[in-house]
């Protein structure tokens, strides 16, 4: 299986991963960002901080996104951060990539520093040395996803997360890439009802995929959830977990939105 690359806002998102992965590696050597991802502080449990009884929330930072243009440019991640996880969130999601998402490392480090929770490193990886820098930067967790990277370069970062003690979220959107992450033997399998190609969102898509989900494996359903209805549909279809952001960074005040969320029938942030 090869990963799409030319489509949508794909394409690009990919070039530019590629681009920072290049000069990744030409400022540091595979043993110096080692050595760093070695000293940062230890990893803290993303998978199981999600494996508790119940549907358990990750909630994402951004400032913005390629499909809804500016959400919260003034982002405070040392605020906002500790606020999401008092109002509910089981984990953090923040977003890192710069040209299209106005995310960076420094946010991540930020909000690491400042929460009690675990917390993922979401972007568009296309090399390994970009897990290692992730785990420098004291990420709990990384994203893998599997339109993006294709088999190889898959399993390699996977592995690596692995050994570096991280978990790694591997995302999904159709039936082929639910089966790599079935045989890679992946326990933290994310379901993208957005297709990244055509920016088009369809809740059914965690509905459909969830049978087909290694045995075991903790299951997150992400975009598209706006409302405590869906929270309710996704539980009863099997998912363990959703990954909410834009409606959370849409309110004026996130974590009470994510407070209704969890507690009373929502409306679209």
């Amino acid at each position: 299986m090869k990963a799409r690359t030319g489509y949508g806002v794909l394409g690009p998102l990919l070039v530019g991963s590629r681009e920072r992965l290049a000069d990744l590696r030409r400022r540091h050597s595979p043993g110096h960002l080692e050595q760093l991802a070695a000293e940062a502080p230890a990893p803290r449990g993303f998978r199981r901080a999600l494996a508790n009884p119940g549907l358990a929330v990750v909630a994402e930072l951004k400032r913005s996104s390629p499909s809804a243009g500016p959400l919260r440019p003034g982002l405070d991640p040392l605020a906002l951060g500790p606020a999401l996880a008092r109002s509910g969130a089981a984990a953090l999601s923040v977003l890192t990539e710069p040209a299209q998402f106005g995310g960076s490392l420094d946010d991540l480090r930020s909000v690491r520093r400042v929460s009690t929770v675990p917390v993922l490193r979401k972007d568009f990886l296309t090399g390994p040395e970009q897990v290692l820098e992730a785990r420098a930067a004291g990420a709990d967790a990384v994203l893998l996803i599997v339109r993006a990277l294709g088999p190889g370069p898959l399993q390699s970062c996977l592995q690596l997360a692995r050994d570096l003690g991280m978990d790694a979220l591997v995302e999904v959107h159709d039936e082929r890439e639910m089966g790599l992450a079935v045989s890679l033997g992946s326990d933290l399998v994310g379901i993208n009802n957005r297709d990244l190609d055509r920016l088009t969102v369809d809740l059914r898509t965690t509905e459909q995929l969830v049978p087909l989900a290694p045995p075991g494996a903790i299951l997150i359903s992400e975009s598209g959830i706006s409302s405590h209805s869906d929270l309710v549909r996704l539980a009863a279809c099997g998912a363990d977990a959703v990954l909410v952001g834009e409606v959370l960074m849409r309110a004026p005040d996130p974590a009470a939105r994510l407070q209704e969320l969890l507690v009373v029938e929502g409306e679209a942030g």
